[in-house]
């Protein structure tokens, strides 16, 4: 009895690691501007911040760190980030080093505290995927890119939303750790299948 007892707890901890190691692996944190962090676009930059968050996909836990000087980041409204409104925000992040945690799939809308930085293109867009999207998508045949707002009018359909689909983005650190996460959940199964067999 006390045999069985000791296997049953054995069974029970690699049961319970298995699942703690795939839901502790499946969230991200997404340095916004990398090196440079979250300033003012100055015209020499290889993508927008809207073009970054386009490539990547963002899950229900994922985190965004905004790293800044003398600036601040808010969170906003669809309206307020199209006209640049920094007086009435959703969330205001004055810090320095912001963390910045999905709780919920939908649109995020963060602007710079300065509104001459936010009219330079210091502004972000991004788009959290549903957890039944996450679970469907494969990793060339995501769902399309985030929209864009369209700042001067143009062929929108008058609903400030340019409708181009560019076509999913590339393979990006989050779909690497989930296959990881897959990787270790399988290895786990084999050492209990493995441990059962002893």
């Amino acid at each position: 009895m006390t045999l069985f007892r000791f296997n049953v707890f054995i069974f029970s901890l690699v049961f319970t690691s298995m699942f703690a190691s795939t839901i502790f692996v499946s969230s991200f944190q997404f340095e916004i501007g990398g090196e440079i962090g979250w300033s003012k676009p100055i015209g020499n930059e290889s993508e927008t911040y809207n073009e970054w968050a386009a490539k990547n996909r963002f899950h229900i836990g994922d985190s965004l760190y905004f790293k800044y000087k003398d600036d601040s980041v808010l969170e906003v409204t669809p309206a307020d980030y199209l006209n640049c409104n920094t007086s009435n925000p959703i969330s205001k992040f004055e810090d320095g080093e912001t963390v910045f945690k999905f709780n919920r799939s939908g649109f995020f809308y963060f602007i710079s505290g300065h509104k001459n930085h936010c009219k330079s293109g210091q502004r972000l867009i991004i788009r959290v995927m549903h957890p039944f999207e996450s679970e469907t998508a494969s990793p060339g045949t995501g769902p399309a890119m985030a929209p864009t707002v369209a700042a001067g009018g143009g062929d929108d359909g008058g609903d400030g939303w340019a409708s181009d689909f560019l076509g999913p983005p590339a393979i990006n650190s989050t779909i690497a750790l989930s296959v990881f996460s897959y990787f270790v959940t399988a290895l786990s199964g084999v050492m209990v299948f493995l441990y059962l067999l002893m």
